[in-house]
């Protein structure tokens, strides 16, 4: 028996590479005899990095950047001196996960640091750059990201704005004139893991907001400043990509990589598995285990599992997702090929219990798989 491992990671818990290592633990006790294919996964969220260093052999480097509070942070980035092309994880410099509960602040964080990435791979000699945009800890539009790339964001009064989402609603003028013009010359590439708008009721203040520390009433003043902020950039532009998928990828970074870096939006488990060669390891695959920390109805716009589910469909491979926990609308996942979920905890257990344990727990449900498909 055959089997690709292929799960994305689980937040606060485990990487990708780690949660590839836990399955494989479960494998090797119900079958000894299978050959598994390790292929960690992302869709352009944290642990995309690994999984493309991984498949790719890349260069890991470092750089130290600006976080999503303007606070020194040490990032990686991939370098695949060949191609010429740079592997720049957003949320390596500006990631949820690095900020505490009581720190997120959706209002004032800012997505410099990516800026400062996309500069030290021109400096290396990028000619294509592949942007994962996810879990970001950021509201800003992408704007804290072209201001380190030279783009100027002006008030009325001909002042700087200050870092953030909400100060978007004093913009005045944008000025093009110290913007690296490096860039005209690379090719740029965007992994997404959504399709929202960057505005509405789907938009990325209202979707995502919350979660980055966003109350009722920031948020309606975050959805009015990304509003004007698209207003301001058609009217230098000549462009309004707000309605497009995907715009509201990272706080809304999506569309400021769209609409000044011309860069192609792709969903980001698509993006990953070109990559990786997914659809070539298929062809001897009896069975995928796939998997995150949580799989919902949001999971359908674009998540891991989900994306693998549906190219494993079209070559009749039956895919196992096995979840930290089951939201709202998990059962449309049957829908879209998958052919069997399992929820991680085995009875009644707080969050920090699941967290700790998720290897183990990870570890037991693949063995429970294979027993059942041996």
């Amino acid at each position: 028996m055959h089997i690709i491992v292929a799960p994305d990671s689980y937040k606060d818990s485990l990487s990708a590479r780690k949660a590839v290592s836990a399955i494989a633990n479960g494998i090797r006790k119900a079958i000894p005899s299978a050959q598994w294919d390790e292929c960690p996964m992302g869709d352009g969220g944290e642990g995309t990095l690994d999984a493309l260093i991984m498949a790719t052999e890349a260069e890991r480097r470092c750089e130290t950047v600006s976080d999503s509070l303007g606070r020194p942070r040490l990032a990686e980035w991939g370098w695949h001196f060949v191609s010429r092309t740079a592997y720049i994880e957003l949320a390596e410099a500006c990631g949820l996960q690095h900020l505490t509960p009581m720190e997120r602040t959706a209002m004032h964080s800012c997505t410099y640091g990516v800026g400062e990435l996309i500069l030290t791979a021109l400096d290396a000699g990028a000619e294509r750059i592949i942007l994962m945009l996810g879990g970001s800890a950021t509201n800003d539009a992408g704007a804290g990201m072209l201001r380190a790339l030279g783009v100027r964001f002006l008030d009325d009064k001909g002042r700087p704005l200050p870092p953030g989402g909400a100060a978007l609603s004093h913009l005045d003028r944008i000025d093009l004139d110290d913007f690296d013009s490096r860039l005209s010359k690379v090719i740029v590439e965007t992994a997404v893991d959504v399709d929202n708008s960057l505005v509405g009721d789907r938009g990325a203040s209202v979707v995502f907001g919350p979660q980055k520390g966003a109350s009722e009433e920031d948020i309606v003043i975050l959805d009015a400043a990304l509003a004007h902020f698209a207003d301001k950039v058609a009217e230098t532009l000549g462009e309004d990509f707000r309605e497009l998928p995907g715009s509201g990828a990272a706080g809304g970074i999506g569309f400021a990589a769209r609409t000044f870096l011309g860069a192609e939006l792709r969903p980001g488990i698509e993006l990953v598995m070109t990559q990786v060669g997914f659809r070539q390891r298929l062809e001897r695959a009896d069975l995928v285990i796939t998997g995150e920390g949580r799989l919902d109805g949001q999971s359908m716009a674009g998540k891991t599992p989900i994306g693998i589910a549906r190219c494993a469909r079209e070559m009749g491979v039956p895919v196992v997702v096995l979840a930290g926990s089951l939201g709202e609308g998990w059962q449309s996942a049957y829908n879209e090929g998958v052919t069997a979920v399992l929820a991680l905890v085995d009875g009644p257990m707080k969050l920090d219990e699941a967290l700790i344990r998720c290897s183990e727990l990870l570890s037991d449900r693949s063995e429970s798989v294979l027993r059942l498909f041996h």
